[in-house]
């Protein structure tokens, strides 16, 4: 019994720490950078970017077709949370995934190929940023850093599950304890 309770609550834990992660912008740094200078809300920025649909892996746009980086003021509502947000202290020839839930996108209204409450899924890259000059060379980090927003997103998802969990874990104790009260051993299962 105490091991299917134990299950029982992992799985509501599970579940619900699933339930409010997915309404989180997620930002994976695919490949780290160093440098001095990282992009600030304000900056005029110049982004390379593919676009798909979480759903099918549909593509719905992406600069690289164009030749010609995407540019736009970083922070000013000119493009969607998600960017606005996911593209914060990024340095040159930095590169980023961002998992855009539609709360940090197009919400529930279509836009073009994009079908309303969509998870968008965008590849992205720091071409420049407009004042600043281009370093001589790029300089990757170790893979082992955990410096910079993906570690963030992840440090508060690891917080959630652990707090559910430990909640859950207290629940199961508690049920444990009421059930075994009476000081009888129950061997039923």
């Amino acid at each position: 019994m105490q091991g299917f309770l134990l299950s029982l609550s992992l799985l509501a834990a599970s579940v619900a720490v699933g339930v409010s992660a997915a309404e989180d912008l997620k930002i994976d740094v695919t490949l780290p950078v160093e440098c001095e200078r990282k992009t600030q809300k304000g900056d005029k920025i110049n982004v390379h970017y593919r676009g798909t649909l979480q759903s099918n892996g549909q593509k719905f746009d992406a600069s690289y077709d164009r030749g010609t980086p995407f540019s736009f003021k970083l922070g000013g509502g000119q493009v969607i949370k998600g960017w606005d947000e996911g593209l914060l202290d990024m340095c040159i020839g930095e590169k980023r995934t961002l998992t855009v839930p539609p709360s940090y996108g197009y919400g529930q209204r279509s836009v073009g190929p994009i079908p309303a409450g969509s998870v968008l899924i965008f590849e992205t890259e720091l071409v420049g940023i407009d004042g600043v000059p281009k370093p001589e060379s790029i300089v990757t980090k170790s893979s082992s850093s955990t410096d910079g927003p993906a570690s963030t997103a992840s440090e508060k998802i690891a917080e959630k599950v652990a707090s559910v969990v430990g909640a859950a874990a207290d629940a199961v104790k508690t049920v444990i304890a009421d059930t075994d009260s009476d000081g009888q051993e129950h061997n039923e299962l």
